[in-house]
């Protein structure tokens, strides 16, 4: 079977064995034509073999695992910057709930989808977990775009345009899971929205159909002081010992933000072996606070990093979220060795792998795994002189080094430009987009 070998001046990957993260010089991907990594090594030892019939070379590159955003609302990209500049609750009963009760459908979402999705593979996002409504329009907008998703199937306990209780938002992402479960892009969990939005009920008939079908539970937990106190103050007990006792949470279960955790809670979700997806610009924005990343990483959490929306960040920039999480911790610490380079590349990686459930297929750079990956330039002046690989893609990098995007074997960007689908989906947003803005800023008014 032909294969390509991609080669480069520096390759890094995070090790599934638990080991360092490994970087190596003058080194290749060797990937097979059906899309997955035969092998990774010096470039003169795979370059011997036989059966590669065709060369990729980037000399003065870096190639790295696709960055993996285990935390997204991708459709909410058609309402960035429309409700800047305020605290999490009035962001979301004031702004955010009315503009998605007028505005949400299936045109909306796959809009707002395609450019979440080209906006993210063009900063070297290979994967998302996006938990969000109309997961069929967004579904679809991932095959096209070419992007791998972990489509978070949308639950809440009250009546939105999408449907009118939990039962029914579970039936019509189920039935989307069903129509897409063969598409190897793609991969679903359920999301039960927050503790604060979600009751006791709903959350059960969520661990019984997780626990029947195999599939994750994704959620936002303990993201502000006040969801802490209001849940203290109306059950006595903090919302991560509810999803305890309610049996939610286990390997499987991610959770965003976890600003907000106190030792009792970290050691909860330790001992059930929980990730946790640590969105830093979100909670800046929001004020939310700064999350305990060094605590939950001594704990042994699995620990990803999510953008959340574009609503609240404002960019889908992974590069921003991994040097973000790594100078926070240092600086809550008041230790510049809380959180490594190499901490901030794992969570940004296989981190986000293990969380989302794809830890068998993506996240690091190991013969077997699908062949999505990144080539990020070292030739400008901003990336120059260059002494430790690993410290310059977390530190010195940013999304505009990105040039080249495999997913799935498949370039998905070449010298910073969409191909294909990609390309021609992203010529074709510019009205539908216009369209859409100004229906949403009649609603700032």
């Amino acid at each position: 079977m032909p294969n390509t070998l991609i080669s480069a001046r520096w390759l890094i990957t995070a090790m599934s064995n638990g080991g360092d993260v490994q970087t190596l010089e003058n080194a290749s991907i060797l990937v097979s034509a059906d899309g997955r990594i035969v092998d990774v090594g010096p470039t003169t030892e795979l370059a011997a073999r036989s059966g590669v019939s065709h060369r990729v070379e980037l000399p003065n590159h870096l190639l790295a695992p696709g960055l993996i955003n285990a935390h997204c609302h991708s459709a909410m990209t058609l309402m960035r910057g429309a409700a800047d500049d305020l605290p999490l609750e009035r962001w979301l009963k004031e702004r955010i709930w009315p503009m998605e009760g007028a505005l949400l459908d299936d045109h909306f979402v796959g809009v707002g989808t395609r450019l979440a999705a080209a906006e993210m593979l063009l900063g070297g996002t290979t994967t998302c977990a996006d938990m969000y409504f109309y997961s069929k329009a967004a579904a679809q907008a991932y095959l096209e775009l070419g992007q791998r998703a972990v489509l978070a199937l949308g639950i809440v306990d009250f009546p939105t345009r999408y449907a009118p209780d939990a039962d029914a938002y579970i039936s019509l992402g189920l039935a989307v899971r069903d129509e897409f479960i063969d598409e190897p892009l793609l991969s679903f969990c359920l999301a039960p929205h927050a503790p604060y939005t979600v009751g006791d009920a709903s959350f059960s008939r969520v661990v019984a159909f997780a626990n029947e079908l195999g599939i994750p539970i994704h959620t936002h937990l303990q993201e502000t002081a006040n969801e802490v106190s209001d849940a203290l103050a109306k059950s006595g007990e903090r919302p991560t010992a509810r999803l305890a006792r309610l049996g939610v949470l286990g390997p499987e279960f991610f959770a965003a933000h976890c600003v907000h955790l106190d030792d009792a809670d970290i050691a909860t979700l330790a001992r059930y072996g929980a990730s946790v997806v640590h969105c830093p610009s979100s909670n800046l924005k929001l004020a939310s606070g700064i999350a305990p990343i060094a605590k939950m990483l001594a704990a042994g959490i699995i620990v990803a990093l999510g953008t959340d929306g574009a609503a609240s960040n404002n960019r889908l920039d992974m590069f921003e979220e991994m040097r973000l999480a790594a100078l926070l911790a240092k600086v809550q610490a008041n230790d510049a060795t809380a959180v490594s380079a190499r901490d901030a590349f794992t969570m940004a990686t296989l981190g986000g792998a293990r969380a989302t459930g794809l830890a068998t297929v993506t996240g690091s750079l190991e013969a077997g795994k699908v062949a999505d990956f990144i080539a990020v330039a070292l030739d400008s002046p901003a990336m120059r002189p260059l002494f430790d690989p690993v410290s310059h893609f977390v530190y010195a990098a940013s999304r505009a080094d990105v040039t080249h995007v495999w997913v799935n074997g498949i370039p998905r960007v070449a010298e910073r430009a969409l191909l294909g689908n990609a390309a021609h989906a992203l010529a074709e947003l510019g009205p539908q987009v216009a369209s859409l803005a100004e229906r949403v800023s009649a609603l700032r008014t």
